[in-house]
């Protein structure tokens, strides 16, 4: 399959041609029924190339358009004058591949940009492509995209991409209405959605959250993985996200969750010098134990670093529970059960990684059998250490 993509510089262009490259090198096995024999990538500059590639393209992602020009006018000519020249090229060349439009929300008649320039150019786009598809008998597939969630230009036409570059930035920014909502469609979702059309597994609009569409049901398609959030629910979340270096606490991320995409976005804002953060290494002559991640669920991720001959611990607790996993060298660790006296002891090497409970009740530590290298723990802990309330009781094992 040939496919054309336009406006490739774009932000959905930009990642829909990187994934679509994935595939057609192998690199994205995902998705075995799609087999990509070439992407033909179109922006401006590209005009004499257009022609190339309608004569011998499969399939069609029209992601070109314009949303803030210079002059109101220009939306028309950027929105419905390149779709009219698009469908022309593919008609003379009797290219009846299928066809995607991407439209959007502004286009509803009942939206509060129905009409406005954009919104009239977006709905003549559209009426071009079903007269289109009608006339000829090509598939076409319009789909009116609600607010992307992208890397995109800050301070142009997305609020999220602002707000993250300026948190990220330490730079000030305004916001006119928290309680105002959005509704996000991730740039990963959208890719998705778009292999999902080019398996012929798309999704046609039933409901969407809009009157107009209802009119039409089944007219239009539309990626079913959008998010409904406020300007302050989504400011909030940045501010955690920026704070997570200083209090190693990772908010709550569930699987799929816009908190998740809106962290993976917010990481691609970040300047240079702020990729990397220090830890707090609390070291003594025994070696060291820093604190890496909290969580609010999991408690928390440190590291110890034993020196050669050193034994740590010899504590227990009354409910809280660990994990000690050694990464690097050679040591044992020993628990005793303090109502019986029992006492276990497993020897533990990076050679072989295993993770070891440190179980309530028992009192525990660990040794470094080395006489020459450091021991190197991964330590898991179900909460945040909390001075007030340590639950640590010292008791030689």
């Amino acid at each position: 399959m040939k496919i054309l993509v336009t406006g490739a510089k774009g932000m959905v262009g930009t990642a829909l041609v990187r994934n679509l490259r994935n595939i057609e090198k192998g690199l994205d096995k995902t998705r075995p029924n799609l087999h990509i024999e070439e992407v033909y990538e179109y922006d401006l500059g590209d005009e004499g190339k257009l022609d190339e590639y309608c004569a011998c393209c499969d399939f069609v992602f029209n992601l070109a358009g314009v949303n803030r020009p210079e002059n109101p006018e220009d939306f028309m000519k950027g929105n419905f004058g390149f779709a009219s020249t698009l469908l022309y090229t593919l008609k003379k060349h009797h290219n009846k591949c299928p066809i995607m439009l991407s439209s959007s929300i502004q286009a509803t008649l009942s939206g509060r940009f129905g009409n406005s320039e954009y919104g009239k150019s977006k709905r003549a786009g559209e009426k071009l492509f079903f007269e289109y598809g009608k006339k000829e008998g090509v598939k076409v597939a319009v789909y009116r995209f609600p607010n992307l969630m992208g890397h995109s230009h800050p301070r142009y036409n997305s609020a999220v991409s602002t707000f993250c570059y300026c948190v990220a930035h330490d730079e000030e920014f305004v916001v006119n209405d928290r309680s105002t909502e959005l509704e996000l469609l991730y740039i990963d979702d959208l890719v998705q959605g778009m292999f999902d059309l080019l398996e012929g597994k798309e999704w046609h609009c039933e409901y969407h959250g809009m009157e107009a569409i209802l009119k039409e049901q089944g007219r239009y398609c539309y990626v079913p993985f959008t998010y409904k959030v406020t300007l302050g629910e989504i400011v909030d979340l940045l501010e955690e996200f920026k704070e997570q270096p200083v209090s190693l606490l990772m908010p709550k991320m569930p699987a799929g969750s816009f908190a998740k995409k809106l962290f993976s976005l917010y990481l691609s804002y970040l300047p240079k010098e702020k990729f990397k953060y220090a830890l707090k290494m609390n070291v003594d002559e025994r070696g060291s134990f820093t604190e890496m991640v909290h969580t609010l669920d999991c408690g928390q991720v440190s590291v110890n670093i034993s020196r050669p001959g050193i034994t740590k611990g010899n504590h227990w607790h009354n409910s809280k529970w660990e994990q000690f996993i050694v990464v690097s060298g050679h040591g044992l660790i020993q628990e005793r059960n303090l109502l019986t006296g029992e006492v276990v002891e497993f020897e533990v090497s990076g050679d072989k990684i295993e993770a070891v409970y440190m179980v309530p009740g028992w009192t525990h530590n660990i040794i470094n059998l080395s006489k020459t290298e450091n021991l190197v723990t991964i330590m898991t802990c179900n909460e945040v250490f909390n001075k007030a309330r340590p639950d640590t009781f010292f008791e030689v094992v």
